[in-house]
């Protein structure tokens, strides 16, 4: 293994992905190249990718699912609070399954691709693949540095410790940008309330939040909004009914201001909040239920 030009070449790669946004197409990485050499980020049939050139895998992907159906692979949270990666089939010596390998026990850089919606991806990386679990058949994944301790400090910390630990590493790295992506691609990447189609002004808001037991970073509890609708909603100037209609709370309809109030809020009053084309993407109606509750209790 030429390790130089392993590190290298990845090291390019997360270069040239920095530079292209923030959720991608197979068409958008097969344009990538080191060297002179045109060098595809992501296998357009298969879920490991480890190029000719290297000795080691360069990228893996878990494949987008639908909110109202069930991923074909398993990929799942361990007891240390890390998570897992299935292997392909059930061989542990098939050839992308030893690709994984050689860049685990080199500690090499990967890019692991989320599905967000059909076709496309958000690329999480660097991450390392940190041990094998071979009787169940999957890898376990390290989203940074702060996660690639975790098996050394299972040693000498409490276990739920380090599972708390390891969550809050995963809530920031992958679980609140995948939540961002998927909530975005859902709804056209567009606010919800006022259509606006800038992606750097818009935000994936929770219709409920973390700390309550519905408050799960899934598409149903989230909208697209731009960022003055998401902190009008969070601060409970507008309210989203569950029949879909936007409200605007009464004393707010009375102020006087300039010309964003009154076109960028108060004439959103009684309109129909825009939602996704896939149903079992749409707002959760008990979930709005709920939020609407607390929109009307701080009415008065």
């Amino acid at each position: 293994m030429d390790v130089a030009y392993e590190v290298a070449l990845r090291t390019e790669a997360m270069r040239f992905l920095d530079s292209i946004g923030e959720d991608v197409g197979y068409e958008d990485v097969a344009r990538f190249t080191f060297r002179g050499m045109r060098i595809p980020l992501l296998d357009y049939s298969r879920g490991i990718r480890k190029p000719s050139q290297l000795s080691a895998a360069l990228s893996f992907r878990t494949v987008y699912t639908a909110p109202d159906k069930t991923p074909p692979y398993a990929d799942q949270e361990g007891l240390d609070g890390l998570l897992r990666y299935k292997m392909r089939g059930d061989d542990p010596e098939q050839a992308e399954n030893r690709a994984l390998r050689a860049a685990m026990r080199a500690q090499l850089d990967l890019i692991w691709f989320v599905g967000v919606e059909s076709g496309r991806y958000l690329p999480i990386y660097p991450v390392r693949l940190v041990a094998e679990e071979t009787q169940d058949l999957q890898f376990v994944v390290a989203l940074d540095r702060e996660q690639r301790m975790i098996l050394g400090a299972a040693h000498t910390e409490p276990l739920e410790d380090i599972r708390r630990w390891a969550q809050q590493v995963t809530q920031r790295r992958l679980h609140q940008p995948i939540f961002r992506a998927r909530v975005l691609a859902a709804y056209q990447r567009r606010c919800a309330m006022c259509h606006l189609r800038h992606v750097n002004l818009l935000d994936a808001s929770h219709i409920l939040a973390d700390r309550h037991e519905l408050g799960q970073a899934v598409v149903p509890n989230g909208l697209s909004l731009c960022k003055i609708h998401h902190a009008a909603f969070d601060q409970h100037l507008i309210g989203v009914r569950p029949d879909l209609q936007i409200a605007v709370r009464r004393d707010v309809l009375v102020e006087i201001d300039g010309p964003m109030l009154r076109h960028g809020i108060q004439e959103l009053d009684g309109l129909r909040l825009e939602t996704p084309r896939e149903r079992s993407a749409r707002p959760d109606e008990a979930r709005l239920e709920i939020r609407y509750n607390e929109f009307l209790s701080r009415i008065g």
